[in-house]
Parts: C-alpha cells; sequence; structure tokens
C-alpha cells in the first residue's frame, strides 16, 4: 500500500510540475514522518529504492522529523538510508542532539538559534530560514519583513550553508491565498539569491493537501507524510 502510495504522490508531483511549465526533476519528496513507526518509514524508503531502480531518472526521497526526539529515536535505523531532515521547531538546548542525526535544519527562524548551529556544526550544514508567509500564530518561522534582513545573517555564519526558505502554507480553503504565501516565499528566496546568497535557491513547501499549489509556484521540496503513510497514528 505504502508503495502505491508513494508512486501516486510522485505522479502528483510530476503532474503539477508539467502544469507549470517546470521540470518534474526539479521538486525533490520529502517523507514527513512524525509518528510514524520506523518499520513503516524503511518500507517508503525501501519501495522508493524499487522505484528508482526501475526508474534511474527518479530522485530519492528525503525523510523529515518534527520532533528531536523522535528524530534521535529513529535516527540509528535510517542512518545511511536517506538524508535526514528536522522541520520541526529546534529548541537551543536540543541543537547537539538534532546534529547527531540531521543533515539538514529546515526550522532556523531566530539569528540565536542559527548561531547555536553554526558554533556545534562540525561541517557545512545545510540550513533553511522558516518564515511564516500566513501570519498565523500557530505558525512558526520569522515574519516576512524580517526574513531577508535573517538570510544575509545567517548565510554569513561559518559552519552553515543557507540553501533557502521553508513555510508552512495557509490553513484555508481558498486556493488564492494559499498560492500567494507560496508565491511570498518564493519572491523572498529570489531577493536573497540577488543579494548575495547564491546558494539560498530551495523552497521546502507544500504537504500531502496542497501540494499543486505549491509546485506551481515554485517549490523546490514539497514535504508529503499523509498521502504516503496514511492517517498519521495518535
Amino acid at each position: 500500500m505504502i508503495a502505491e502510495r508513494l508512486a501516486d504522490v510522485r505522479r502528483r508531483v510530476a503532474q503539477a510540475a508539467l502544469d507549470a511549465g517546470r521540470d518534474p526533476a526539479d521538486v525533490r519528496l520529502l517523507l514527513a514522518t512524525k509518528t510514524q513507526p520506523v518499520h513503516l518509514v524503511r518500507e517508503a524508503l525501501e519501495a522508493d529504492a524499487r522505484a528508482r531502480a526501475d526508474d534511474p531518472a527518479l530522485t530519492a526521497v528525503l525523510v523529515g522529523e518534527n520532533r528531536v526526539q523522535e528524530l534521535v529515536a529513529k535516527g540509528p535505523s535510517l542512518a545511511g538510508l536517506a538524508p535526514l531532515h528536522l522541520i520541526g521547531p529546534l529548541q537551543s538546548n536540543k541543537v547537539n542532539a538534532a546534529l547527531r542525526w540531521a543533515s539538514c535544519i529546515e526550522s532556523v527562524e531566530s539569528l540565536g538559534l542559527a548561531e547555536r548551529l553554526s558554533a556545534r556544526a562540525t561541517g557545512p550544514l545545510d540550513v533553511y530560514v522558516q518564515v511564516n508567509v500566513s501570519g498565523e500564530d500557530s505558525k512558526h518561522g520569522v515574519a516576512p519583513s524580517e526574513a531577508v534582513a535573517l538570510a544575509g545573517a545567517v548565510a554569513a555564519l561559518p559552519g552553515l550553508r543557507l540553501t533557502g526558505l521553508m513555510t508552512v502554507g495557509a490553513r484555508s480553503d481558498d486556493d488564492a491565498v494559499v498560492r500567494a504565501g507560496y508565491a511570498l516565499l518564493r519572491s523572498l528566496r529570489d531577493e536573497i539569491v540577488a543579494a548575495g546568497t547564491p546558494t539560498a535557491t530551495e523552497l521546502s513547501m507544500g504537504m500531502s493537501g496542497d501540494l499543486e499549489l505549491a509546485v506551481a509556484e515554485g517549490a523546490t521540496l514539497v514535504r508529503v507524510g499523509s498521502a504516503v503513510f496514511g492517517a498519521r497514528p495518535t
């Protein structure tokens, strides 16, 4: 079942990219594995490996954890199978634990956190600045008006490589509202790149329910959980 769902998500991403006049290969897939047991994550990765064996043009999926404690718990079983990203909020006192397993931190929302990551990183660490494009209180991330300045400061820190921006889309049934948020993130990315950070090209945005809207607005990485794994365990 997971293999079929993963294939269906790949088809959705590819069709969305083609509809937007983009190359499907330019959009990567991240498996959001919050609360999912390790055996299901491994099953998804094995399905991905089989799909890539049949079609070498496919790009390997990534794995993203929302919680540091889950990242630490699953890390030993997933190490070497796929790059592990932290996609949820990171408290400063958990930086060391996160860096033992994460190859990328997508949730940098303050200079203080970035400085702590910089001080602890043992090599070039990929990071994304998280932006709250919707302005919703329930969402993490820096305000759009502060994103360019924060990105510049993060990019200047040793040991970090600013690779792009991340956001969680607006919680709205209005597609135009959701797309506007993603378009805003894209424009911020373009401003950051033009200001002198050529590595910051990635846009991590879009999830199971709205990935088509994100791809239409330029997403290079979509984070998908329920569309692959089914309903999230409680």
